[in-house]
């Protein structure tokens, strides 16, 4: 077996900086379809009773766990899939219907609906034209 010393500076400098008590980020993607956002966050192997959405005014939480599973005797080679917290904030614009927030878990992957408030959807205006003016002659 050779020694590597920048396999073993990489696994030192990722156990000191890899915190397992603090929060994990998940990923996500965020797009607008018509007249509401869409978000969708990767939250596989977790439990949806220990995922939590709440919004602060215009602040939105998803909060989930992700508890390790492991028996008795069990010898890892490998942990790559983290456990523990996750947690994301998205501060929400003044145009976002908060009361109209919905969301559904479905296969590993946690869809919010993101209503836009009516005054902000666009809308035609019209433009009114003058009344028919008479000619001044002089």
């Amino acid at each position: 077996m050779l020694f590597d010393p920048f396999r073993e500076f990489d696994r030192m400098a990722g156990s000191l900086l890899d915190r397992r008590e603090s929060p994990r980020l998940m990923p996500m993607d965020l797009y607008r379809d018509g007249d509401h956002f869409v978000l969708s966050a990767d939250l596989p192997g977790i439990d949806p009773g220990s995922v939590d959405l709440d919004v602060d005014g215009q602040l939105l939480t998803i909060r989930a766990e992700r508890t390790p599973r492991s028996k008795e005797g069990v010898q890892w080679l490998t942990r790559e899939r983290p456990s523990g917290s996750f947690l994301r904030q998205l501060t929400l614009g003044n145009d976002i219907d908060t009361e109209a927030i919905s969301a559904h878990y479905e296969n590993g992957v946690l869809s919010i609906m993101i209503p836009v408030l009516e005054k902000a959807k666009p809308r035609k205006i019209s433009i009114a034209t003058a009344p028919d003016r008479a000619e001044v002659s002089a």
